[in-house]
């Protein structure tokens, strides 16, 4: 007895050991084509230095349609992962907002995640015959001692299926929840530059993003017109309407030479005087266009009608002396809703822009990598400026013959090394001569054609900024202030983090019509072959217990 005895409590510590071992393993192995279960090197590299606990608070549970559910299993999955790569630092638990002991209370909670920065969104169902609405919160709020980060998982391009979309935010689970740890980590904050000194608009119009920045990044305005920008990690150069100055040019040159990180937000026309008729458009001049030529560029002092656009409000006629205000489509609004095959703008919804003008690129920039990023629908039409912006082309019914000018460029990156406008221009007994340089280190630009992406509106009635993005009209949030953060991590992130964007997941739908069609064999067939295993394994056990007793 004693000797069948011991190697059976041998058996049982080594059973121990080893599921003692995988539970606090990191060891996987991901066999799926698209690397699903896998989590990017800098996203581990970030967990492996964490020294705190993070809480994270995951308001996906309840009932949910298969889409949801897939959510919320890969929102588990990865923040297992993050807890195992973490050493055991985060930690994390799912509610269910909607679970509460009456309905004022659940009202509550759900005014509380409002508050703390999570969006809700309505499911609808049919259950049994009947619609149901119910209200969700697809986010989290992760916790770091006093300090808390609100998520948004529900993500992705609006314009999508909801399968899509749905899709489209379970690639971004990882990036999402590891951007909110690095902001709760408070590494070393990089300094980004706003340069708003070339501009009419108002600091309101510019809050969101001056805000949304700040959660990231230490701010720095250049009012006070520094000498260089030596120093900024990037720098942002907002919806600028009055012409650079040599020696602006210059400063802009040469941080761009000596590798500095730079984002444009600038228009081709200058759209502000107003008649009955409409809105006139005049080319804006702003002294870049020799700079972005050396890079490789033209922005075009043009404008892109798209029949893929926005809405305004028109007056369409009058009831009684009340005036009938009605939405319609402004072709002059474009929603840029095609995007290049990259990081910044992979999964996100579509921009929002204003009197946008094109993009076209030019040769000559050797050594210079051009990605386009944003970009037009196939049905567009470009109007040259200066021209007459007519308010009644909204009520006329568009013919689209007059829409095949193609998809126009609204955003392009540029990365490499950079070569100075002012090469050979520079005289040696100039005092900037003993600085200059000619060519320099790698950087990186971008350059897109509307200023209006970073400008929000106003709620007049709160007298309060209103999100950027935000389409008061149709109460569509587009992506423009995604893009803009994207775009600066991509920027300054030294890292690397933003490469979890890159996971892709291919959807792998199922014939909806074959499983209709053979739904009833199917489920015959699940009940009745294991039962019929069943009764052969038991015919074949008591066979061979006959011709063994008999």
């Amino acid at each position: 007895m004693k000797k069948a005895l011991f190697p059976l409590l041998i058996l049982i510590c080594v059973l121990a050991g080893i599921n003692w071992w995988a539970s606090n393993s990191h060891l996987q192995w991901d066999l799926t084509e698209d690397r699903r279960y896998s989590i990017s090197d800098a996203t581990i590299s970030m967990l492996e230095s964490l020294d705190q606990d993070i809480q994270v608070n995951v308001f996906l549970a309840g009932s949910f349609p298969p889409g949801f559910e897939r959510l919320e299993r890969a929102t588990a999955n990865t923040l297992e992962a993050f807890k195992k790569y973490s050493n055991g630092r985060v930690h994390f638990q799912f509610t269910d907002p909607s679970d509460a002991s009456s309905e004022t209370q659940r009202q509550e909670q759900y005014k509380s995640l409002i508050e703390q920065g999570l969006m809700p969104t309505n499911l609808f169902a049919n259950e049994e015959g009947k619609r149901t609405e119910k209200t969700i919160f697809p986010g989290a709020i992760l916790k770091m001692d006093t300090l808390s980060v609100a998520v948004q998982l529900l993500k992705g391009n609006k314009s999508a299926s909801a399968e899509e979309q749905l899709n489209q935010s379970y690639e971004g689970v990882e990036f999402e929840l590891a951007s909110a740890i690095r902001v709760l980590m408070n590494p070393e904050r990089k300094k980004v530059g706003l340069i708003v000194s070339h501009t009419l608009i108002s600091p309101a119009r510019l809050s969101d993003l001056i805000a949304s920045i700040q959660q990231q990044f230490d701010v720095f305005m250049d009012m006070n017109n520094p000498e260089s920008y030596d120093g900024l990690d990037a720098i942002l150069v907002l919806k600028p309407d009055s012409a650079f100055s040599e020696s602006d040019l210059y400063k802009l040159d040469q941080y761009i030479v000596n590798g500095g990180k730079a984002i444009f937000f600038t228009d081709g026309a200058r759209v502000d005087s107003v008649s009955l008729e409409g809105t006139y458009a005049q080319p804006l001049q702003l002294n870049l266009e020799a700079l972005f030529f050396k890079w490789g560029l033209r922005v075009n002092y043009d404008l892109v009608k798209d029949l893929n656009a926005s809405q305004i409000l028109l007056n369409t006629g009058n009831m009684g002396d009340k005036p009938q205000l009605e939405p319609l489509p402004w072709r002059f609004y474009p929603l840029l809703n095609h995007f290049g095959d990259h990081v910044i703008s992979s999964n996100i919804n579509a921009v929002s822009t204003r009197f946008l003008s094109s993009i076209d690129t030019v040769g000559g920039a050797d050594g210079i990598l051009k990605t386009p990023l944003l970009m037009t629908s196939e049905y567009t039409q470009t109007v040259n400026t200066p021209a007459l912006v007519g308010y009644n082309e909204a009520r006329k019914q568009p013919d689209p013959s007059e829409y095949r000018g193609g998809s126009k460029l609204a955003g392009l990156l540029l990365e490499g090394s950079f070569s100075s406008i002012f090469e050979n221009r520079i005289l040696p007994q100039d005092p900037r001569s003993a600085t200059f340089k000619s060519k320099g280190e790698p950087g990186k630009v971008i350059v897109c054609s509307d200023g209006d992406i970073v400008v929000n509106d106003i709620d007049y009635k709160r007298n309060a900024p209103l999100p950027l993005g935000y389409d008061r009209l149709s109460g569509n949030t587009y992506g423009n202030k995604d893009f803009v953060m994207l775009a600066l991590d991509y920027l300054t992130d030294a890292n690397g983090l933003i490469s979890a964007r890159n996971k892709d997941v291919a959807i792998r739908p199922l014939d909806r019509i074959k499983i209709q069609e053979s739904r009833r064999s199917w489920q015959a067939l699940n009940i009745a072959v294991p039962l019929l295993l069943l009764a052969i394994f038991g015919a074949i056990r008591h066979y061979f217990r006959i011709r063994k007793f008999t």
